[in-house]
């Protein structure tokens, strides 16, 4: 995979991705940015729960389990010096449809375990939590 980045001005930068897309990246006024567009970190953040998410679909799909309603919130903790990484993520994972529990969970710990090369390249650790129809699961480690 290869991406082109683009130096745009002060802190801001666009990337294109070989899809076809652009992200434009920026920081905070504070640290002589403009607010032009997410920080990095948070792309990250974001990138591991759209990778989880798809792995998540796609093996409901192929169980023949189609959620009616799928939200992730995502949360990170980071260390307090240089580079400052991510030492924690958390993905609770909320779920709505006729969902099974243990398929959803068997489609959870798929994603964590085996297909997702976003969390999988992070060595922070990650942990996952499930709701599914408003019921709280038990968290998955």
């Amino acid at each position: 995979m290869e991406m082109n980045i683009k130096w745009n001005d002060k802190m801001s930068f666009t990337g294109f991705t070989p899809s076809g897309h652009e992200i434009q990246t920026d920081a905070a006024e504070t640290v002589g940015g403009e607010n032009k567009g997410p920080r990095p970190t948070e792309l990250l953040l974001s990138a591991v729960a759209g990778c989880t998410g798809i792995d998540i679909i796609s093996i409901l799909n192929k169980m023949r389990l189609n959620p009616t309603s799928f939200q992730m919130n995502v949360t990170g903790d980071r260390a307090e010096e240089h580079p400052k990484k991510f030492t924690k993520v958390n993905i609770h994972y909320s779920l709505e449809g006729d969902l099974p529990e243990d398929k959803v969970i068997r489609a959870i710990e798929l994603s964590k375990d085996k297909y997702c090369s976003v969390s999988h390249s992070l060595s922070a650790e990650i942990t996952v939590s499930y709701s599914i129809n408003g019921v709280q699961g038990e968290k998955i480690i």
